[in-house]
């Protein structure tokens, strides 16, 4: 799956970011790279949270034990000083 990654400048010489498709995972890093590295881990600890807390409606036919994998983040916007 491919997410969005929308970059904003913040205070202190941060770059904020945030998934656009999924709006509760955010971080922050000094440069491009570390907000990317941070943004991964953010969505990895998400997805397990939401793993966890998943409850299945109706009859599950089959069970897949989960598989790794790495996220694709996709810089939309950034307007990043040096």
């Amino acid at each position: 799956m491919k997410y969005t990654l929308v970059i904003k400048q913040g205070q202190d010489g941060f770059l904020i970011g945030q998934l656009k498709e999924l709006p509760a995972v955010f971080s922050q890093g000094l440069t491009i790279s570390e907000l990317k590295e941070n943004i991964a881990d953010v969505l990895e600890l998400y997805l397990e949270d939401m793993r966890e807390k998943y409850v299945p409606q109706g009859v599950m036919l089959q069970v897949h034990e989960p598989y790794q994998w790495q996220p694709y983040i996709r810089s939309s916007s950034c307007r990043y000083r040096h």
